[in-house]
């Protein structure tokens, strides 16, 4: 295993370099897929490794871009309540407090924003259980997709099922009630 490992890296770091077009991902990416590889299939024979290392090096970068998608998507409809560009803030809080902090809020606005965080809260609650689950843990609580799968009990790609029909339920729901964030 490890000298298949240690003979193929140049080759799938250049792979997902050309990918994902980003050094940290691509490295990323490499040993992700490498350590699926020897977790999931170290007991298969030295043959397999060619094909199934491909298989999951391609399934990896599939799922960069699948969280960058979805990233970019919350980033996106979630930014506006960010009053500056820190990356760790929580927009819940962020209204909150702008809520508490009624100096340089009109009452037409502190409504407004109460308003629509009890609309995003609600449309979170009237997710689907596992849903709910999955989105609160991936989104809210950062946890990675292995992570949450073994909170959940499931499987990664149900994981990023249930995400990914989240996402788009309240985004739908969010645009249906004529929310743009």
């Amino acid at each position: 295993m490890s000298d298949f490992l240690a003979s193929s890296e140049r080759r799938a770091f250049k792979q997902a370099m050309f990918a994902v077009r980003n050094e940290e991902s691509a490295l990323d990416i490499v040993q992700d897929s490498m350590m699926k590889l020897a977790e999931k299939y170290g007991d298969r024979p030295a043959e397999e490794f060619p094909m199934l290392f491909q298989r999951i090096i391609q399934n990896t970068i599939r799922d960069h871009y699948r969280r960058t998608k979805v990233r970019s998507l919350w980033t996106t409809l979630l930014s506006s309540f960010s009053p500056d560009d820190d990356e760790d803030h929580d927009p819940l809080e962020t209204i909150e407090a702008e809520m508490a902090s009624t100096a340089h809020n009109t009452p037409d606005g502190e409504l407004q924003q109460s308003q629509i965080l009890l609309i995003i809260e609600n449309e979170i609650k009237s997710l689907p259980p596992r849903q709910r689950e999955a989105f609160l843990m991936r989104y809210w609580e950062d946890m990675d997709v292995a992570e949450t799968a073994s909170a959940m009990g499931c499987s990664e790609g149900s994981v990023k099922t249930h995400c990914s029909r989240a996402t788009h339920t309240l985004a739908a729901a969010l645009k249906a009630k004529g929310i743009t964030l």
